[in-house]
């Protein structure tokens, strides 16, 4: 049995590496189900990140890489228009999955969850996993040809 009925967390997951795997694994351990969120485009934007890939095909892309990685997970995904989505107005979440770099939200959520007379969710923070240069994977570093998915260091000079 797991530590939660239900977790939730998010992201923009424009191109999946190590780090999102590395998110979703440590929820999916510790939940019976796993709302993720996915950033709009529009979201994603104001946030002034340039996607490669639309919403859709985001979403896409990480149902079946989840499909793959973690085919008994059960998981819901949700459009996020704003940092939190269904973490604020479900009662049932119990847990906000976050990496350290977005762990200063889980104050935010629970000051908003007071608003609504909901409990406060748990914050799990699950620390990132760096590239082989001791820096983040992201997704820009990975447009960037500065590493691949896994985090290892590209040449530059090809």
């Amino acid at each position: 049995m797991s530590k939660y009925s239900l977790v939730a967390t998010g992201g923009t997951f424009d191109i999946i590496h190590r780090g999102h795997l590395t998110l979703l694994s440590n929820a999916f351990d510790i939940a019976d189900k796993v709302i993720i969120g996915i950033t709009s485009d529009e979201l994603a934007t104001k946030k002034g990140k340039i996607p490669i890939n639309n919403y859709t095909q985001r979403v896409e892309n990480l149902t079946s890489e989840i499909s793959k990685q973690f085919p008994k997970a059960i998981f819901e995904i949700s459009k996020l228009e704003n940092d939190f989505g269904p973490a604020v107005l479900e009662k049932e979440v119990q847990a906000l999955v976050v990496s350290d770099e977005t762990s200063n939200q889980g104050q935010n959520l629970n000051d908003l969850r007071a608003k609504k007379s909901l409990p406060p969710v748990q914050i799990v923070v699950v620390p990132m996993f760096l590239a082989k240069d001791g820096t983040r994977i992201s997704s820009t570093r990975i447009k960037n040809s500065e590493i691949d998915i896994d985090g290892n260091l590209l040449s530059i000079d090809k």
